[in-house]
């Protein structure tokens, strides 16, 4: 077991490993703490690129989903882009694996980051590329897996629901463009 580093305290720490007992310095566990924390984030080597789609229907609602990774707020459907696939490509698979339509991709609406996001349940560093997509059918088909629930709800009434922040951005952006 390892105790957990304390600057206000200049005692030698005691753990165990593989049996041994290791005797750590303040100034080792530092180290060792920092070391931990750089293997976690050096598991992504690079920013992930990922799409994602605000889709409006017929009557003008938009689609929001909401997601554990993202503490259960709402948020769009999208996702990585595979090697190989374009941008447009790779919001329509999303959106079908996620929620089971097909939609039409009309435009590029706005491109952020999202480097360790608090509000996302890992330490990512993210580029999002988002679109506008319209869909005709609405019988939407939750894969469970990503996103747990949805609504169709008028954009502008979207803000009063609790959006994570890059959500809140990409409908800021559409609403603009109107």
């Amino acid at each position: 077991m390892i105790a957990k580093f304390s600057p206000e305290s200049s005692t030698v720490r005691r753990m165990a490993v593989r049996g041994k007992a290791l005797t750590l310095s303040d100034s080792e566990c530092k180290v060792m703490s920092a070391s931990v924390e750089q293997r976690a984030s050096q598991q992504q080597v690079y920013p992930e690129p990922t799409v994602g789609a605000l889709i409006v229907n017929p009557e003008g609602k938009i689609l929001l989903a909401k997601s554990h990774k993202w503490f259960n707020k709402y948020t769009l459907p999208g996702g990585h882009i595979e090697v190989g696939e374009t941008m447009k490509e790779a919001v329509k698979r999303e959106v079908k694996e996620e929620v089971g339509l097909d939609v039409e991709v009309v435009e590029f609406l706005l491109m952020q980051e999202a480097i360790f996001a608090q509000e996302f349940w890992k330490k990512k560093h993210f580029i999002f590329f988002d679109f506008l997509c319209k869909v005709g059918d609405q019988e939407v088909k939750l894969d469970r897996d990503e996103l747990q629930d949805y609504v169709w709800v008028y954009p502008g009434a979207a803000f009063n629901r609790d959006l994570d922040s890059f959500t809140w951005k990409t409908l800021a952006k559409y609403l603009q463009r109107s």
